[in-house]
């Protein structure tokens, strides 16, 4: 965070300097600075999630935003267990009519 506020207000020097026309070098180092800020940005994200996904490793629910993204189709299937099912009697039947063995 501390690495943040210093990228920061370097980017905020480096606009003033761009306004007040500035060396040139100091408006080429602006495009470094933005994505220095970005860097730290996404390793912060990253942490975030990281601790969310261990608070919520073994609930019952999961925050939408950690389910997995998939396709709207894919979330809508049946899960396996419930394409697997059989019913009492179609259970009964497959006892009663095993597969028969040849040879």
């Amino acid at each position: 965070l501390n690495q943040l506020k210093e990228l920061k207000t370097e980017l905020a020097a480096l606009r003033v300097a761009k306004v007040t026309g500035g060396a040139p070098n100091k408006l080429s180092k602006i495009k470094v600075v933005r994505l220095s800020i970005a860097q730290v940005l996404t390793v912060i994200r990253q942490n975030q999630l990281k601790n969310l996904r261990e608070a919520y490793a073994g609930k019952k629910y999961l925050p939408l935003d950690l389910r997995p993204k998939k396709t709207r189709a894919i979330r809508r299937r049946l899960t396996a267990a419930e394409a697997n099912a059989k019913t009492a009697k179609q259970a009964k039947k497959e006892a009663y009519f095993p597969m028969r063995k040849y040879a």
